[in-house]
């Protein structure tokens, strides 16, 4: 049985028109596809407003999120007006939405009297804009007359207990999406699922993190044995670089798997990063198309590398970092300076972006988010006191007016010249290379250079990605 699952994310169901449009592709998809699965993230700005309200909230204000509630209240009621005519079904879905602003509004009480807003709060708060949007888009379906259910996330996917950025128990979320899901897509009904959130076996409300509904729709995507994932935005496909950055940014026609997992990790904004790794497991395709523009065929990503002419098939920045650098004469050929280095990073919580070290031992260099790079100095000032006292390590320090550029294609390493011709745009136009990772992954280069210089640095790359044939 051919069985497609499709993501629609907020922009795609931001205003009663693109959930009537999301709901039409669903059922033009049904006439095509024997068993379809939906996974819809939340309206557009939903969540903004709902982590507004529990932010104010823990500071002591007991307005904004009455006034937030007000706004949400309006949104969602205007978009049942819009699209829904029965009004039984109208009644429910409104009483539906109402509970749950209702309960928006004493969540946010609550962290009021507490002033905190614990990260466990917090994901309560969140996964209320999914469960608002997903009854909207399942009862529009039935308005056109296809048959269709919600399912809040939350009783399939399990996860641990790391609030805002839960992990996944993988085995029990699988069965579970196979005994709650299959007799639903068996029966000829679609499924509507809650993107972004899940639960712990205990069944407290968890996330994934923003824009975590992709990897929602990929796990199941995955579990239900699709033949495609469908993930829907308002960009025609992967775009070869911010279209912001360069006016001329076209769209990738095929990538492969590993390809997007560097372009999510390195700042492209289409995919979230962990989407790819449960259906490259199973060999499973992606389409990222426009609900907008549904004609436009854009792009597919599959198992299968694909070498285009120059490698380089895009270009992607990541701002908000900081290179720290840890460097002395005395650091040479002494045993155990980067272990002890990098454990002391990883006591500060702080994500290690890149690696770059000098092969005569004296200096180590890598990046972190800019919020974390004033704790990972003091981190390492301490870790290292003695060493620094007699000066075998002699400064450590961090500048945080630096980015990641990184150039992505399949081929990096075993393709001869792409490093040459990508320092060379840079050199011709003036762009000082502050440090280089380069062999860790045949699908990517990656420099750090001042943030003043970004813009070019991507401009010159891309127009190596356009002269070679980019389509």
């Amino acid at each position: 049985m051919q069985t497609l699952t499709m993501k629609f994310g907020g922009t795609s169901v931001g205003s009663p028109q693109a959930i009537a449009q999301a709901a039409e592709l669903v059922r033009q998809a049904t006439e095509e596809h024997e068993r379809v699965l939906v996974v819809c993230s939340a309206m557009s700005g939903v969540t903004d407003k709902l982590i507004e309200g529990a932010q104010t909230a823990s500071e002591g204000d007991t307005v904004r999120y009455r006034v937030l509630a007000y706004e949400l209240r309006l949104q969602h009621r205007t978009a049942i007006r819009e699209l829904l005519d029965a009004d039984v079904e109208r009644i429910a879905i409104h009483d539906e939405i109402e509970a749950l602003i209702d309960e928006f509004e004493t969540l946010c009480y609550g962290i009021s009297v507490l002033r905190e807003a614990s990260p466990k709060a917090m994901d309560k708060v969140m996964s209320l804009g999914e469960r608002m949007s997903v009854p909207i888009v399942s009862a529009r379906l039935r308005q056109l007359g296809v048959p269709s259910s919600t399912v809040s996330a939350s009783r399939v996917i399990v996860t641990d207990n790391q609030f805002g950025h839960a992990g996944v128990l993988f085995d029990e979320t699988e069965r579970r999406v196979r005994a709650e899901l299959l007799p639903l897509l068996e029966q000829g009904i679609v499924p509507v699922v809650t993107g972004f959130i899940g639960a712990t076996e205990e069944g407290v409300v968890t996330t994934l993190g923003r824009s975590g509904s992709d990897y929602t729709a990929a796990l199941l995507g995955a579990y239900v044995d699709s033949d495609e994932v469908w993930i829907w935005t308002d960009v025609d496909g992967v775009m070869t670089t911010d279209p912001r950055m360069a006016s001329d940014a076209r769209v990738i026609p095929v990538l492969s798997y590993g390809e997007v997992g560097e372009m999510a990790y390195f700042g492209a904004k289409v995919l979230h990063s962990k989407t790819v790794q449960p259906l490259a497991e199973r060999g499973i395709p992606v389409r990222v198309k426009n609900t907008f523009n549904p004609t436009h065929p854009g792009t597919l990503i599959t198992q299968q590398e694909e070498t285009t002419p120059g490698t380089v098939k895009a270009v992607t920045a990541i701002p908000e970092v900081s290179l720290v650098t840890v460097a002395g004469r005395g650091m040479i050929g002494v045993p155990g300076i980067a272990a002890r280095t990098f454990a002391a990073v990883a006591k500060q919580g702080a994500n290690v972006l890149m690696i770059s070290q000098s092969s005569s031992e004296q200096s180590i260099c890598f990046v972190v988010p800019q919020q974390t790079g004033p704790r990972v100095v003091r981190a390492i000032e301490k870790e290292f006191e003695v060493e620094f006292g007699r000066q075998d390590i002699e400064r450590t320090w961090e500048d945080d007016q630096v980015e990641i550029v990184t150039v992505v294609g399949a081929g990096m390493l075993t393709q001869s010249g792409v490093a040459a011709r990508v320092f060379g745009a840079l050199g011709e136009e003036g762009v000082n290379i502050l440090a280089i990772a380069q062999g860790a992954s045949n699908y990517t280069v990656s420099m750090v250079v001042h943030t003043a210089d970004t813009v070019r640095a991507v401009q010159a790359i891309h127009r190596l990605i356009i002269s070679n044939g980019a389509r």
